[in-house]
């Protein structure tokens, strides 16, 4: 058996180096604001105000992250955002499975007409005015769940959970388990969920994302402040400069208040942006997986 080597030529040598090149210049731009925020939340007041930050931090402390947890309304959003986070896309997880199993059962019967009407309401809404006044009604306004019941459940997310739950559940498994006297709920319970980590995994990326950087919600259902997540905090300090330096107990001791107020915002956006940070590596061995099987069409 002849093993050939095949030898690149030139011009397949020049075309995967400036592959790399270029995928190296882009993870460069991409990965340069994010260490500029790290290293600013870091350095001093004085540095930052002054525009000493390049790419490492310039007199390193912790003031500023002393700051934001001193601050009682950036903590009351951390912890209402981590409820949302948590309560929110553990319903989502709940309906989306729930709605995704039988609509991949092929003897469910008027499954396509359900799966019409799930589709319709991607692309029909009453519209903003309709949806307020609805969860007025419902009572639901300045609670904390008119941020999860109204989005408990995704059609998009539906869809490729049940198109993975036809792709990788084959019917002679459902067979099986019923020649042994499993039920449906049993098979659902004790089966298909085990069998769906990868696509669970991945529902629970997307839909954990989405909570914790929902903001729109917020700020049109919630009017009590100690309800609304850390994202509205953040845009009042970005977008607004709403920063209360009388929350913050050690001001006094600060030379400067301005250069608190832009440590502050460097320091409010790395604690906001942490928490997804440290969810997402254990959900990555699940996530190619689930992606890639979840968007073939069935």
């Amino acid at each position: 058996m002849n093993n050939k080597v095949i030898k690149s030529s030139f011009g397949d040598k020049a075309f995967m180096a400036g592959i790399y090149v270029f995928l190296s210049a882009v993870l460069v731009i991409m990965l340069y604001p994010l260490i500029y925020v790290v290293s600013a939340s870091f350095s001093s007041p004085d540095a930052v105000a002054n525009g000493k930050v390049f790419l490492l931090p310039v007199d390193i402390t912790t003031i500023g992250y002393e700051a934001v947890f001193q601050n009682q309304k950036i903590v009351t959003g951390f912890l209402n955002s981590v409820f949302y986070l948590v309560a929110g896309t553990a319903l989502n997880l709940m309906m989306t499975m729930l709605a995704a199993y039988p609509l991949s059962r092929k003897e469910f019967y008027g499954k396509k007409l359900v799966t019409g009407i799930f589709v319709f309401t991607m692309y029909f809404s009453g519209g903003l005015v309709p949806s307020y006044l609805l969860m007025k009604n419902l009572g639901l306004l300045d609670t904390r769940a008119v941020l999860i019941i109204p989005v408990a459940m995704s059609v998009w997310n539906v869809i490729i959970a049940r198109t993975y739950l036809q792709s990788t559940i084959p019917d002679e498994l459902f067979e099986a388990a019923s020649l042994d006297g499993c039920s449906e709920i049993g098979f659902f319970l004790r089966i298909v969920l085990p069998l769906s980590k990868p696509i669970m995994a991945v529902l629970v990326l997307y839909y954990g994302v989405g909570h914790w950087n929902s903001y729109f919600n917020a700020m049109i259902y919630l009017k009590s402040p100690d309800l609304q997540p850390l994202q509205i905090v953040l845009r009042e300090i970005l977008l607004l400069g709403n920063v209360d330096m009388t929350m913050i107990t050690d001001a006094a001791a600060l030379e400067k208040m301005q250069g608190l107020s832009n440590l502050l915002k460097y320091a409010v956006i790395v604690v906001a942006s942490l928490p997804m940070m440290c969810i997402y590596p254990f959900v990555q061995k699940h996530f190619v997986k689930g992606v890639m099987i979840g968007s073939l069409k069935g």
